[in-house]
């Protein structure tokens, strides 16, 4: 491969490498694939520096937990879901900390750091909270209401990576939105 980025077949023949046991392949697919799994985690963490930890955590699964790739899709979109689901586990992580570092709930606090203002659903941390509300109550519907409202992958795209029929997908999405939406409603 040249210096310009990698095309999805060529991520995804070191892909298939690195799953046979090549350690260069999955040397130079991490290389390849670190731009885009920084780019995911910053649409979940909008600080810097909390999206590069993601990020390096997301590239470890990727290298502990290659063999799960099943090929039947793009290597890029099994990525986006270790991408976000690393993001998501950062996110627990810094807010377990806050939480235990000051309990006290200060006004600053409670306003939305006008930074972090999404388009999608008032701030980005209030649609992490309502993921994590509605993964506690209804984990099936987190994985493709995440593929499909905050990366926009298509409906036969999200059936194929989490292995349901498109129909199932198409419903647990809306069942999900359904259920976040009046928890979006109530931020500040």
């Amino acid at each position: 491969m040249t210096d310009t980025a990698a095309t999805p077949d060529e991520i995804d023949d070191l892909a298939r490498r690195a799953q046979d046991g090549d350690r260069d392949a999955l040397e130079q697919l991490l290389a390849a694939v670190r731009p885009r799994t920084l780019n995911v985690c910053r649409g979940v963490l909008p600080y810097t520096p909390d999206a590069e930890d993601a990020c390096q955590e997301a590239l470890i699964k990727v290298a502990e937990k290659i063999g799960t790739w099943n090929q039947r899709g793009r290597f890029t979109t099994w990525l986006h879901v270790v991408a976000v689901n690393s993001a998501r586990s950062t996110y627990r992580r810094m807010k377990n900390q806050a939480v235990a570092a000051d309990p006290t709930d200060s006004p600053a606090m409670q306003r939305p750091d006008p930074r972090t203002t999404s388009v999608i659903a008032g701030t980005r941390l209030d649609l992490l909270e309502a993921m994590e509300t509605l993964e506690r109550e209804h984990p099936q519907f987190v994985e493709p209401l995440l593929l499909r409202d905050v990366y926009g992958l298509p409906y036969e795209e999200i059936a194929r990576l989490v292995d349901a029929p498109l129909g199932t997908v198409k419903a647990q999405i809306h069942h999900g939105r359904r259920l976040v939406r009046p928890m979006l409603a109530e931020s500040p």
